[in-house]
């Protein structure tokens, strides 16, 4: 299994596959039925044919999908020539100790759910998806980034819908990037997925065995983990640098961790208590009222 900081370089055409176009077409203020344009294939019959198959009010908001998805991949034609789109990627070795993750010797510490969703559901932390401590015996657990070229960003300053356009692209090259990634390492890096053999669409769907959750989505939402996860990959080998708040730059990126349990899956931390707020801050090494500025999402009225 490969081990070390490992970064990866991709082509905008290399990623146009991978993305997800249901966020796309959401940033957007379109429903997800809008975003099966991208399923289609392009020639003027299968186009005529989709916009068919939508009720005759809908029409119009179709058909102003479908403008978009035709600039969104003129422009993504265009960002090929010019731009690129970085991964930078870590296998560590990890152990869970309660509700931290020890990452090459690294305290990582987690929240663990205080609301149950139903009865019978346990209180999740993600740490439950790593053998403990005092199993004697080492797993492992993965960091990744992913950023595209920070002039991306910064193009057609002057033409509202183009700028808004290479933005909503650049966030959705980062995520594929991401995803690509991912795949990447389940099936050849860690090598735990050998047999993996998905579509897209189930890619999408993330039907592989594993999970993915970034820094500041739900299962994660501390984004000050940024700067312990930074220490462990150092994502300025790929150009992002951090915020004193632990925002990303370029705005465009991604950061997470991957695991690989096969009963590992997404949840939401939700609304924790003062006790928790309280144990997470000294497990952070922060104060009460900076952990608050970082969770003031997760707290409790």
């Amino acid at each position: 299994m490969q081990t070390g900081i490992t970064t990866v370089t991709y082509r905008v055409h290399e990623l146009v596959e991978y993305i997800n176009w249901i966020y796309f077409f959401h940033a957007w203020g379109f429903q997800p039925r809008f975003a099966t344009i991208a399923d289609i294939h392009g020639c003027d019959a299968c186009r005529a044919g989709w916009l068919a198959s939508f009720q005759t009010n809908d029409r119009q908001k179709a058909s102003e999908a479908m403008q978009l998805h035709k600039e969104a991949m003129r422009m993504l034609r265009s960002l090929d020539e010019e731009f690129r789109v970085y991964a930078v990627y870590k296998l560590m070795d990890a152990n869970s100790d309660g509700d931290n993750l020890l990452l090459d010797g690294t305290v990582f510490p987690l929240l663990r759910q205080q609301t149950r969703i139903a009865p019978d559901n346990p209180f999740l932390c993600l740490s439950d998806f790593v053998r403990p401590l005092s199993s004697g015996i080492c797993d492992t657990v993965g960091g990744f980034a992913t950023t595209v070229d920070p002039t991306m960003e910064e193009l057609y300053q002057n033409d509202d819908f183009k700028c808004l356009l290479v933005k909503t692209l650049a966030e959705r090259l980062a995520e594929a990037a991401a995803e690509r990634t991912h795949e990447l390492v389940r099936k050849e890096v860690w090598g735990y997925a050998k047999d993996e053999n998905l579509t897209i669409k189930q890619l999408l769907r993330e039907d592989y065995q594993g999970i993915r959750p970034a820094v500041g989505y739900p299962s994660l939402p501390d984004i000050s983990v940024s700067f312990l996860l930074d220490r462990l990959i150092d994502m300025k080998r790929i150009g992002i640098r951090l915020t004193e708040n632990g925002m990303m730059y370029p705005h465009a990126s991604v950061c997470g961790l991957m695991f690989a349990h096969p009963a590992s899956k997404y949840f939401s931390v939700g609304k924790i208590g003062l006790d928790q707020l309280q144990d997470y801050a000294l497990r952070r090494g922060m104060s009460v009222e900076d952990m608050k500025k970082y969770l003031a999402a997760n707290l409790q009225n």
